[in-house]
């Protein structure tokens, strides 16, 4: 049950053990490096409307690690980009943030003032979001966007700017940079612009990128050639990505570890390699299973997700994947499970363990 311990053998090398705290005196398996750049603990994040509270954030706890590529997956409304927003402390005045801790490189941003953490917005920490038209200035061209990061973040103005703008472009692939200076935004296609977002969180040199969902509205060619640019950036700059998605294809070619969200929690965490051919939570297993696999000589239909996810301003007590699971019992409905820590460094908060699932599975065949 959820208060239990277990050492049991999971899988092929994985003892689950039940666990409190993420990663805690370890480094997670597929991390690019022991150095905690980014520390959550408890974060709960609270939207006040008219008649109600939305509860869009209940409690996450995760850790970002120097050099990750670390993706942040779930469907719609499962609070992947609130958690990050409100890290960075761009929520709406209607948002209540809290958190047990909240750390960025061993500083405590609890402890700090509204202008210390809006200093850290740039040189420490930078975000690209979803639709690029709606972050660009549609009066504004493409230098002045540019400049006026430069002059702020970094202090630099003039000829130098201009220098430093041109060399951003040429490195996010922007063909022509110096004539690209002069231009506005509507003269410019749908992924050039993403680029440009790339470029204006670059010149900020960031330690942390975070993308919210930069592929969206791109085609498929364009989605590859950014996401490829991400991850060079991220290997030369040495810098750590959180790439914020519902595409588990984009997750699979480009990062190195993964965290599934689900109801304002996270459900799962581990490597791309365990979370994809060793799915431990039930969420995680009908994500999978709702994706064509080019591999398989599959006949029927895809398996879907029956119901919908459920309202964040009534969450259930239990588990929020609970109405949707086919492997519910009374057990997931009296509170929120713990997490089963496994051997590999994998997590999932669920009241069963893996081989557990695997046999109540098998004994459906």
């Amino acid at each position: 049950m959820a208060d239990q311990k277990r050492t049991q053998t999971a899988g092929a090398d994985a003892a689950p053990t039940r666990e409190a705290e993420e990663g805690e005196g370890r480094v997670a398996p597929g991390a690019a490096s022991s150095h905690e750049l980014l520390r959550i603990r408890g974060l709960k994040t609270t939207f006040h409307s008219h008649h109600s509270l939305v509860k869009a954030v209940r409690g996450v706890d995760l850790t970002v690690y120097d050099g990750d590529f670390l993706a942040v997956v779930g469907e719609s409304g499962s609070g992947k980009s609130v958690t990050m927003k409100s890290v960075m402390g761009i929520m709406p005045d209607n948002a209540d943030v809290e958190a047990d801790e909240l750390t960025f490189d061993g500083r405590d941003m609890l402890a700090m003032s509204d202008e210390q953490r809006r200093c850290m917005r740039g040189p420490d920490m930078a975000m690209i979001f979803q639709d690029p038209m709606t972050s660009l200035d549609p009066v504004k061209t493409i230098g002045n966007h540019l400049r006026e990061v430069l002059k702020r973040h970094r202090g630099i103005t003039g000829k130098r700017a201009d220098e430093e703008a041109i060399r951003v472009l040429g490195q996010v692939g922007i063909p022509s940079p110096e004539q690209r200076l002069k231009q506005y935004p509507h003269e410019f296609s749908g992924g050039m612009r993403q680029r440009v977002l790339i470029a204006m969180a670059l010149c900020c040199q960031p330690r942390l990128l975070i993308a919210d969902e930069p592929t969206t509205a791109l085609d498929v060619t364009i989605q590859a050639q950014i996401l490829e640019l991400l991850q060079r950036l991220g290997k030369e700059m040495g810098m750590s990505v959180v790439l914020i998605t519902h595409d588990l294809g984009v997750v699979a070619s480009l990062c190195n570890r993964v965290a599934v969200m689900y109801g304002g929690l996270i459900m799962e965490t581990g490597t791309v390699r365990d979370i994809f051919y060793r799915p431990c939570h039930p969420y995680t297993r009908a994500l999978l299973g709702a994706v064509p696999n080019p591999n398989e000589s599959r006949t029927g239909r895809l398996e879907s997700i029956p119901g919908s996810a459920p309202s964040l301003i009534d969450p259930p007590d239990g588990c929020p994947f609970a109405e949707r699971c086919s492997f519910t019992s009374p057990a997931c409905t009296r509170g929120i499970p713990d997490f089963i820590d496994y051997a590999t460094g994998q997590r999932a908060r669920c009241v069963f363990s893996s081989d557990e699932l695997d046999a109540k599975q098998e004994g459906r065949k």
